[in-house]
């Protein structure tokens, strides 16, 4: 069972900066991916940011040149580094780690930090 334990939300001014940060423990396999989601109310859960272990990275179009997804291997923690945040970037995030056994693969999701941007 993997624990994914995320801090780093919270309210922030537009134009502002923020760092999520996810702690994956417990019994881990072989990450192969890691990543962040974000939800807003009324909508529907979407990708934001997403590390793969080949070293590729997916970004969102919506937050392409704002926020950078990065990974600290040894302690099993992805990053998003969000800055000039925008009202619309408001949402629950959720991080994702994608892991895979060698013959099953497994998504593990953390519970939600709250990001607010607004004056």
């Amino acid at each position: 069972q993997v624990q994914l334990e995320e801090s780093g939300g919270g309210l922030v001014q537009p134009g502002g900066s923020l760092r999520l940060s996810c702690a994956a423990s417990g019994s881990i396999f072989s990450i192969y991916a890691m990543g962040w989601y974000r939800q807003a109310p009324g909508k529907q859960r979407e990708l934001v940011a997403i590390l793969h272990d080949t070293g590729s990275e997916n970004y969102a179009d919506s937050v392409k040149g704002r926020f950078t997804i990065s990974r600290d291997s040894f302690k099993n923690t992805v990053y998003l580094q969000m800055n000039s945040l925008k009202p619309e970037d408001t949402a629950l995030y959720y991080c994702i780690v994608s892991e895979s056994d060698g013959n099953a693969m497994y998504d593990n999701w953390g519970q939600g930090t709250q990001v607010t941007v607004s004056s």
